[in-house]
């Protein structure tokens, strides 16, 4: 998405919103021009959010720190995966010095979205092993108690604990007719290409309601189709067949 599609498209949804949230799947912090798209979104005085793994938040913290950023979510579940176990001492190290910096103006949520995964725990204890050591606390402490507001860790830094979830694939068949679901309720998501779509894990457009590029934001969440998805979650009524694919669940 260039910087002029996202004027564009904070020109168009303003009047609709005061949050944004950098991310539908992808890593916020790779894109070569994010200085400017965050100079944009707080000139327009939206809160910013983003959704990071944070693998890049040391190269990145510059820039992060000049702006204002309300919420900083970082995915340590994702360096399960995607950090070698060598370098897991390095990455919270850089994740923890930006907190360090960053928190008396952002909120910041580490989240270990894996609860439950038994080919976790061993990774799930070195971060909790981390996480204890450096913010003082015991593993007690840190055991999911609340999956809703996290567990404080220190002034406006939150340690969240979640299942893992399987992303909608639109095969996958889980008998499901029944579901709520945050859909078109409290936010949509908006590709990289303009393409509207109901939620953040519809990252492919399979659900597609519009384009924010060609067509007017309004009457793209007021459409037949849309009305129809958020009416029918609102019933816990599941009106799509893609959404019958979805692992995520309402706690």
């Amino acid at each position: 998405m260039s910087v002029v599609e996202f004027q564009l498209i904070i020109n168009k949804i303003r009047p609709y919103t005061d949050y944004i949230y950098l991310h539908v799947l992808g890593e916020p912090l790779l894109h070569p021009q994010l200085d400017e798209m965050l100079t944009l979104a707080n000139a327009a005085n939206l809160y910013v959010n983003i959704t990071t793994n944070g693998a890049l938040i040391e190269r990145k913290k510059e820039i992060l720190m000049r702006h204002s950023v309300r919420q900083i979510n970082i995915s340590l579940h994702d360096a399960e995966e995607n950090i070698a176990l060598q370098n897991i001492d390095r990455y919270f190290e850089t994740i923890f010095n930006y907190a360090d910096e960053a928190a008396s103006k952002t909120y910041i949520n580490l989240r270990l979205w894996n609860s439950g995964e038994d080919k976790s725990l061993e990774f799930n204890k070195i971060c909790i092993d981390k996480i204890a050591n450096k913010f003082n606390l015991s593993v007690e402490d840190l055991k999911m108690y609340d999956t809703n507001n996290g567990i404080k860790l220190a002034d406006h830094v939150f340690l969240q604990h979640a299942p893992r979830f399987d992303w909608p694939d639109g095969e996958t068949s889980r008998n499901q007719e029944n579901k709520n679901c945050y859909a078109l309720r409290d936010h949509i998501a908006i590709l990289c290409d303009g393409t509207v779509v109901p939620c953040c894990l519809d990252a492919d457009g399979n659900i597609n309601l519009g384009n924010i590029f060609t067509e007017d934001f309004q009457e793209i969440i007021l459409s037949d189709r849309a009305l129809k998805i958020r009416t029918g979650f609102q019933n816990n009524k599941i009106t799509e067949e893609f959404c019958k694919s979805c692992g995520f669940i309402i706690q």
